[in-house]
């Protein structure tokens, strides 16, 4: 169950994150400026104001943030505020040797390091888009948090490896005990469908600095 406290924080955090003041988030919203205002979060009579099921629909919708990223966000807990350093690179390095084991997990020199709201798995690092391929969802610089532990479901977003080295970052459209399909975010490129064999790892996207 998420508090109070944590869903307060999760949206001054999407606000930071988008380079915009609570107020400056409500705006881009097309809420009213004062909406996320720390003097609407709590009555004089103790009493706790929670930001309103529209208003949160509208900002996630106004930041292309995904109800379950917001869920992650806002489940960090107190550390989310200040972030933990996780491993960085580009993602047209990821599909170089020597960035990850066997395991699919981050390993070996050549990371830099990023803050990123506290998760859950140990195993969580961050990839720097590069290029027009993902847009609207992800644009050139765009920096995302990827988990490699938990389950996958349809409309994931995910970034894929091949055993030929090509990674990409794209929606979960189908997996099947013989083949995953994915949908590309551009139109301009198409979708790609691969056997299961010829895939290295398919890791979930949950959050994205824009």
């Amino acid at each position: 169950m998420l508090t109070h406290p944590q869903i307060w924080r999760a949206l001054d955090i999407m606000a930071d994150h988008n380079g915009l003041s609570p107020s400056g988030l409500a705006k881009r919203a097309g809420l009213d400026p004062t909406t996320f205002n720390k003097s609407k979060r709590g009555g004089a009579n103790g009493k706790l104001r929670w930001p309103s099921t529209e208003s949160l629909a509208k900002v996630l919708e106004a930041t292309g943030t995904s109800l379950e990223e917001f869920v992650a966000l806002a489940a960090g807990g107190g550390a989310a505020a200040r972030g933990r350093p996780v491993p960085l690179i580009g993602l047209a390095q990821a599909g170089q040797a020597g960035f990850f084991d066997d395991a699919g997990f981050p390993a070996g020199a050549g990371w830099d390091e990023i803050l990123f709201p506290e998760v859950a798995d140990a195993h969580a690092y961050a990839l720097e888009i590069a290029g027009d391929s993902m847009l609207p969802v992800y644009r050139d610089g765009d920096r995302i948090l990827v988990l490699p532990s938990g389950s996958l479901r349809r409309g994931d977003r995910v970034v894929v490896k091949t055993r030929k080295g090509e990674v990409m970052a794209k929606q979960l459209n189908r997996l099947t005990a013989h083949q995953i399909e994915l949908k590309s975010f551009n139109p301009a490129y198409p979708d790609r469908t691969f056997l299961l064999a010829e895939i290295a790892f398919v890791h979930r996207i949950v959050w994205a600095s824009q």
